[in-house]
């Protein structure tokens, strides 16, 4: 027996979650979305103020979909009543970056986009130093998480869409042509179930009844830093910077504090961990990695960190994202430490694999089919 019946149950609040249960509701949808902490919360990938948004990819697939996903914020931007996107352009440098191959790319999908020497770059953008040709490109800026999950969670609501805060999905099972949720709440009956479970997806898949096929899946707490801008008026691009380490900075946003700063962090060499098992302990050689980058990179900036935090990514292989459907239970991310900039459009994929419009992107899909 259930207490709640609905269309479609997503499990997992998150960015992509967030945006799925929105673009379902809009379509007239019934919906639950199940959240097994608050919207928010500091425990996985989906929390703060500043990730980046940019055009620059070095594979065509990934360019042609950030077209599509600028298209899908402005609308989120619309339906919302609230700003989630701030334009700043973006630089990417260094030699395994290879700005002069991306600019050909940007050049072949059409995106604006200007190729710089390091001593144009440094004159453009004081307190940042470049060792190479630089790419500067204008459709690039930073997401608001917090904010685009706060306002899409209130638009499910606002849509009669219901929102479980902190109910934890125990089990889905098979039920009829539809499924049965089991949580530690009310039982949920649906025609189908979103699982949107980010880096809780390798632990819960089997309880989740999540097919076969999903691909391996590495979970790792990576470590952001905030430094504080020497010039508070500075107006600096997003970065991102690939040598010997591959480091991206931004704007901090709310995350950096009251006064101006600027987030950096290492994009790779991540901490393997699981989702429940993290200690969230920010590790010293990260900080000391980050920081002597800065003082190189970055004279703008006081390189002691003002702020810091961890948070987690879920990485395929191939580094693609996972979206696909069988049978009832459409499985959503996780997205490799690059999809946040996608979620609207996530959204609006998954919707419609929930519905039955279209089929999954190769790319994204399952690697075996299941039947349930």
């Amino acid at each position: 027996m259930s207490d709640l019946r609905v269309e479609v149950a997503v499990v997992g609040a998150g960015l992509m979650g967030a945006a799925t249960a929105w673009e379902l509701s809009r379509r007239g949808v019934s919906v639950a979305l199940v959240e097994a902490f608050d919207p928010g919360h500091r425990h996985g990938s989906s929390h703060g103020t500043s990730r980046i948004v940019r055009r620059a990819y070095a594979d065509p697939f990934y360019v042609r979909l950030t077209a599509r996903a600028m298209e899908r914020w402005a609308e989120a931007e619309s339906d919302t009543g609230t700003t989630l996107l701030r334009s700043t352009g973006g630089l990417d440098h260094g030699r395994a970056r290879d700005p002069v191959g991306l600019a050909g790319l940007m050049l072949q999908e059409g995106v604006p986009h200007e190729l710089l020497s390091a001593a144009e770059a440094q004159a453009r953008w004081p307190g940042m130093r470049f060792d190479g040709p630089v790419l500067f490109h204008p459709q690039a800026g930073v997401l608001d998480a917090d904010a685009a999950v706060a306002a899409w969670v209130r638009r499910v609501g606002e849509l009669g869409g219901v929102v479980l805060r902190r109910t934890r999905v125990l089990g889905i099972e098979p039920a009829g042509d539809g499924v049965l949720l089991r949580t530690d709440g009310p039982a949920i009956a649906a025609d189908r179930v979103v699982v949107a479970a980010g880096p809780w997806l390798p632990e819960l898949a089997p309880a989740l009844g999540v097919p076969v096929g999903l691909p391996p899946l590495t979970v790792t707490q990576q470590q952001v830093f905030h430094f504080r801008l020497r010039d508070p008026g500075a107006a600096w691009p997003t970065f991102v910077h690939k040598g010997q380490l591959q480091l991206f900075g931004l704007p901090s946003g709310a995350d950096g504090g009251s006064r101006p700063a600027f987030k950096v962090a290492q994009h790779d060499g991540g901490t393997p961990t699981t989702a429940s098992g993290r200690d969230g302990v920010v590790d010293p050689a990260s900080r000391e990695r980050v920081a002597g980058y800065v003082a190189e990179f970055l004279p703008g900036l006081d390189p002691e960190p003002v702020a810091e935090a961890s948070c987690l990514y879920t990485t395929t292989p191939t580094e693609d994202f996972v979206l696909d459907r069988v049978g009832p239970v459409v499985v959503v991310s996780p997205c490799s430490g690059h999809g946040a900039k996608f979620a609207a459009l996530v959204g609006v994929l998954a919707a419609d694999l929930v519905l039955g419009r279209g089929s999954a992107e190769p790319r994204f899909a399952l690697a075996a089919a299941a039947v349930w």
